[in-house]
């Protein structure tokens, strides 16, 4: 009698195999669709601002490499001879 209950589990699971992940990917979908994120907007605005001040530090340090690139420069060359 404790054989049949097995079997009938394992019958079960094979059974519900292929239509379970379909089931649950199909309720995935709908939960995905009705019910939006409410700081999805936020987050696009926060990630466009950090953008903007990503690209104004990256000027600021092309800037000051160059003014220290032009620095070393006049240092290293030598005083034209009077």
């Amino acid at each position: 009698m404790g054989w049949g209950i097995g079997i009938g589990i394992i019958v079960v699971a094979a059974s519900l195999c292929k239509p379970l992940p379909e089931l649950v990917r199909a309720l995935a979908n709908r939960a995905g669709r009705n019910a939006p994120d409410p700081d999805a907007a936020a987050l696009r605005q926060a990630l466009a601002a950090m953008q903007t001040r990503l690209g104004e530090l990256e000027e600021r340090v092309d800037f000051a490499e160059r003014l220290l690139a032009k620095r070393r420069d006049s240092e290293r060359l030598p005083f034209p001879p009077q």
